[in-house]
């Protein structure tokens, strides 16, 4: 690696975390200001405050907001060169274009390793300690009454409730069915609620109706009390939607495996934040290309031109993943395409930008 590259990649790094350290305590100090009367009312510690809640929360905002940090630096330190003519010495010279961008690259495939580490692994787990801090000294108390709810639990067994109070942890309306291999019902029970039984974790039927069926024969049988154990938890009905967040990239996996097992109505968030985690580094690598051919051209304005130019782009991106990923939960339209939407649009705007950028 020449001196040019180390050069370049130091810039380039220096720059991202400089940037990092730079914005990230502004952004925490106005969450803090705008949280502040919760945490006061609610008597959350200090020490949580910071080393459970704002620790964790750090990794999360970098992540988040890794587009417009890689963005400005490239466009900081790129554009500060070509006003200094640093880009017209080192093109005289005889480096072409694509030689220049190789360190660039370099220094984009580690950001782009780095920020799969944080979505995928780092995150996940400083997710668990934040959010758990924002369900007890932010957050309402937690209160879900999911309707009509159908759930496969296993393979040949099915589950409906009509609503699920998960403060009280009853069913109502509570119904089982289980077919055999042919798919032939052989077992069918109707009841007027289930409770949890966190003692004994189990479930307690209330008031039911039950069919044993084998061909043409059918046995029913009725009470008032009947404990049983399912493949179930209550847990599965109080999580919000953010709880993925607490998963690393292999237990999220395995957690849709079961969700599209059980028929989950949420898989399609689920499936979109897996690829949510797949599809945000790439980004990495797209805008450090487009930075670069935006700010290596010396123009009128300098560098406050080319932030300005720099900030549009970024936010644009940001905006579109937004917007793309909100699509994707809604649309019905494939996940795949939806979430990876913004990456092509902005790949495409990568190559345009590189073909007349100078050389």
């Amino acid at each position: 690696m020449k001196k040019l590259d180390i050069y370049i990649i130091k810039k380039f790094l220096g720059t991202f975390f400089f940037t990092i350290l730079l914005i990230i305590p502004v952004i925490v100090i106005f969450d803090l200001s705008e949280k502040l009367q919760d945490f006061i009312e609610k008597k959350a510690p200090v020490s949580g405050i910071f080393f459970d809640y704002y620790i964790n929360y750090v990794p999360y905002l970098v992540n988040q907001l890794s587009p417009l940090f890689i963005f400005i630096s490239v466009i900081f330190f790129t554009s500060k060169m070509a006003s200094n003519s640093e880009i017209i010495a080192i093109l005289s010279s005889g480096i072409s274009f694509n030689r220049l961008l190789r360190p660039y690259i370099i220094a984009s495939i580690l950001l782009t390793l780095f920020t799969f580490y944080l979505n995928n692994f780092l995150i996940p787990d400083s997710n668990k300690k934040r959010l758990a801090f924002e369900e007890i000294y932010y957050r309402n108390t937690f209160r879900n009454f999911d309707r009509d709810i159908h759930m496969q639990i296993s393979k040949t067994t099915y589950i409906y409730m009509t609503s699920f109070n998960a403060e009280m942890n009853v069913g109502m309306n509570f119904s089982i069915e289980n077919f055999d291999n042919n798919g032939e019902l052989n077992y069918k029970l109707l009841a007027d609620n289930v409770i949890w039984d966190s003692i004994a974790q189990k479930w307690t039927i209330h008031n039911y109706y039950e069919r044993h069926i084998k061909g043409l024969d059918e046995i029913v049988t009725s009470g008032l009390r009947k404990d049983t154990v399912i493949n179930l938890k209550p847990e599965e009905f109080k999580r919000r939607n953010s709880f993925v967040q607490t998963m690393d990239f292999f237990k999220l996996n395995e957690f849709i495996e079961e969700a599209q097992f059980k028929g989950s109505e949420k898989v399609t968030t689920y499936l979109v934040e897996r690829q949510t985690r797949l599809a945000y580094p790439f980004a990495t690598f797209i805008l450090t290309i487009i930075g670069v051919a935006v700010s290596s051209r010396k123009v009128r304005g300098g560098i406050g031109m080319h932030i300005g130019v720099g900030l549009l782009i970024s936010a644009a991106y940001i905006l579109f993943m937004q917007i793309f990923t909100s699509f994707a939960l809604t649309s019905g339209a494939s996940i795949f395409i939806a979430v990876w939407t913004p990456n092509i649009l902005f790949g495409i705007l990568a190559i345009y930008l590189l073909k007349i950028a100078p050389k």
